[in-house]
């Protein structure tokens, strides 16, 4: 982890914030900030419990030969799965196989080699990437993982070719300097996995604090509607700046401490500070592929798992992460692909 240092917050800027809602509660805060001399703005102060706190990763990877399986009789696509090694969604997306996966003796299967990981209770996607050191959304791909992305005990995933080296030789901290975080991978890897058979904890008021290795529910539907997170210029618009630099949301520059206000109903999927670029960033999920993120935050209010409304306050805006100047960094995202935030936000006059 980066060098910490401490934050004191001004009480009299706290005291002026208007409230989201009239039953709302500041979730309580650890003033636990990182910085580092090649980060040009500031660090956000954290919310408890991040994301990351799930239970940790052994690498149990099993090399699977490639081949053909042919199906016995009283065979099950689960129980050809533990024959071979191989993951029974691999076995079913190789062989063109659609729920409820029925199968006839005789029937002649294909079998993806490669090195497959069997999730333990309370992995994470992004947390099983980040030991074998491959990119998580290769593992989305490879495994063709769809909304809710929440794994299971015993799943087995194919690992990109990337993973398939010895890591014994590698450390925690080469592991992690080869391993790259980004919004998507927070979306499609940051729950953990839940036992076969068992259902996602419901959102929780957020004045409550969150287990950390609780698997959420996210919403089933959206709307489509949302409103401005904060009232300021536009600095940055969505899209190309030339030089091969994208812009995947709107910049909007405002005042250090400034309210960032859920732009829709959802529940908070992320708060935390661990893709450097962005500083402080919350993510809520609206539910129908709808995605909102919320970066450059000074201060974060909520914890993942919280249920929110529009309009309530999640953070304060400032300068984490690589920015020089306070504003926000607000992204919409639809089925995990970023879009223009003012096709989807009121007109302003």
């Amino acid at each position: 982890m980066r060098h910490v240092a401490i934050l004191i917050l001004i009480l009299a800027v706290a005291a002026c914030i208007p409230p989201g809602r009239d039953d709302y509660v500041p979730a309580p805060t650890q003033p636990q900030l990182f910085t580092d001399p090649a980060v040009l703005g500031t660090a956000p102060e954290q919310a408890p419990l991040s994301t990351w706190q799930a239970s940790p990763v052994t690498a149990n990877a099993q090399r699977v030969e490639a081949g053909t399986y042919i199906v016995q009789p009283g065979d099950t696509l689960r129980g050809i799965a533990n024959k071979t090694g191989a993951g029974s969604q691999i076995i079913a997306s190789a062989n063109g196989l659609a729920e409820p996966y029925i199968i006839h003796p005789g029937q002649r299967l294909k079998i993806t080699g490669g090195r497959y990981h069997a999730v333990n209770a309370g992995e994470t996607g992004i947390a099983i990437a980040r030991a074998y050191g491959a990119p998580w959304h290769e593992v989305v791909a490879l495994n063709a993982l769809a909304e809710p992305y929440i794994l299971r005990v015993g799943q087995k995933l194919l690992l990109p070719a990337s993973a398939t080296g010895d890591l014994a030789n590698l450390s925690i901290e080469q592991r992690a300097a080869a391993f790259n975080l980004d919004i998507d991978d927070i979306v499609t890897g940051s729950q953990p996995a839940l036992a076969d058979g068992a259902t996602a904890n419901e959102p929780s008021d957020w004045r409550k604090a969150i287990t950390p290795n609780a698997t959420i529910a996210t919403p089933t539907n959206f709307s489509g509607r949302f409103q401005w997170p904060v009232d300021g210029k536009v600095i940055s618009s969505f899209g190309s700046k030339g030089g091969g630099k994208v812009n995947d949301g709107l910049n909007i520059g405002v005042a250090k401490g400034t309210p960032i206000r859920a732009s829709a109903d959802g529940v908070v999927a992320y708060s935390g500070d661990e893709i450097g670029v962005f500083g402080g960033l919350i993510l809520i999920n609206h539910g129908s592929g709808w995605v909102t993120a919320y970066g450059h935050a000074d201060k974060l209010n909520v914890v993942r798992g919280a249920k929110v409304k529009a309009g309530d306050i999640i953070g304060l805006a400032g300068e984490s992460g690589y920015v020089e100047e306070p504003q926000l960094h607000f992204e919409i995202r639809k089925d995990r692909k970023p879009v223009d935030p003012n096709s989807h936000l009121p007109k302003r006059s």
